[in-house]
């Protein structure tokens, strides 16, 4: 009898043991099928195996960025002021700087550092993708009793979109030697540690932010609302000492004065040039020895022309020349300089004496002027399309 119960035990053991297998067997057949027909329908796969009834060939696109070139590479030095909330500023700047056999030319975005409209950006990102525009990111209204917050939340905002190149370049605010862009105060030993806390946490969120400096006003005088740019240069280093060997990159904003009308051809810290006398000042006074690119995120000279006629600047014809003998004799020789970017392709009067387009869109005569000059095919680290990895079951 304990023979018998025995027997009968082992074989309801075998027909249970064959029930799982089976059931797994089958399991894991459907879930083969399940996958290889999303594969199907997502890749281009390939014939089926002779050794399986599962089609095993495909590959999945994805994203990446090549690391930059150790090499000297080629570099459209022309870009333009814009601004995100405007679609056709991209279509626009894009017709501007790369006509004429350009590529990947450069286009400047103020970035207010609370704004999180993801719609908004992410479009204006896909634009620039697309368009081969590699984007300056100037910041700009930040609150300095609430900074630390605001920069890691911006940091984190401006990572979240696919760049169209691999150097994510940020320029940290505008003229601080201003008043009027500083909530209302001259605060040098403020702005640098503010600036100093911006490289840290954007290169915190991600290395391939590129951090320069915000550009200063460097015609300003000493008054009640403007301060001496290299006054007020040393007031950071007295405050952060080095915090100007910490940056990537200078920002410039050489414009030519008096009145913003002066000679392409003068130099100085008035002129178009203005760049050479700061990156001077940088290496005798705090001792700068790295060769900072120079990224011109604002020139340009006013044109009469405007919603009503300014006759204390230049008419447009006379503009139109000065920016031309200006890329060829000086920006574009200049290996210091990386990018131009003049303001503004359109702002409402009083500044539409700066503007390259009307306020219907149609272009002034120095923006024909410029479109037509000669370009190249700049040649970023730019987002890459990948498809080599194989995909495969067994």
């Amino acid at each position: 009898m304990r023979l018998l119960k025995g027997a009968f035990f082992l074989l309801i053991s075998i027909i249970f043991i064959s029930s799982l297998f089976y059931l797994y067997h089958e399991t894991r057949v459907r879930r083969s099928a399940d996958v290889n027909g999303v594969f199907d329908s997502a890749m281009n796969v390939g014939q089926e195996s002779a050794f399986s009834p599962c089609r095993t060939s495909g590959a999945i696109e994805y994203l990446y960025y090549p690391a930059p070139s150790r090499s000297p590479q080629a570099n459209n030095k022309f870009g333009m002021y814009i601004y995100a909330e405007n679609k056709n500023y991209f279509k626009l700047a894009q017709e501007l700087v790369n006509s004429n056999g350009g590529d990947w030319g450069y286009v400047l975005i103020p970035y207010n550092v609370r704004d999180r409209d993801y719609e908004k950006w992410g479009r204006a990102f896909k634009e620039m993708r697309e368009r081969h525009l590699i984007p300056v990111v100037q910041l700009w209204d930040i609150n300095p009793d609430n900074y630390e917050k605001e920069t890691k939340e911006a940091a984190r905002f401006l990572n979240s979109f696919i760049w169209p190149v691999r150097q994510r370049y940020i320029s940290a605010y505008n003229e601080m030697n201003d008043a009027r862009f500083w909530r209302g105060k001259i605060d040098p030993a403020g702005y640098a540690k503010i600036l100093r806390y911006t490289m840290a946490a954007f290169k915190k969120e991600n290395l391939d932010f590129f951090i320069m400096n915000g550009a200063f006003n460097t015609s300003a005088a000493d008054t009640f609302e403007t301060m001496d740019a290299e006054k007020y240069m040393k007031k950071m280093d007295e405050a952060v000492p080095g915090i100007f060997q910490e940056l990537d990159g200078w920002a410039s904003h050489p414009y030519p004065q008096p009145n913003f009308s002066g000679n392409p051809s003068d130099r100085g810290r008035w002129s178009i040039r203005a760049y050479e006398d700061e990156l001077e000042f940088l290496k005798k006074e705090f001792g700068v020895t790295k060769d900072l690119p120079v990224f011109i995120t604002e020139t340009g000279w006013a044109h009469a022309e405007g919603e009503g006629y300014n006759g204390s600047f230049l008419p447009v014809a006379r503009v139109a020349e000065n920016f031309k003998w200006a890329f060829e004799n000086v920006w574009l020789k200049d290996e210091k300089v990386a990018a131009v970017m003049p303001f503004t392709i359109y702002y409402p009067a009083p500044f539409d004496h700066f503007a390259w387009v009307n306020s219907d869109g149609v272009p002034y005569h120095h923006y024909q002027v410029i479109k037509s000059m000669k370009k190249i095919k700049g040649n970023p680290a730019s987002l890459q399309v990948g498809n080599s990895l194989s995909m495969g079951c067994r």
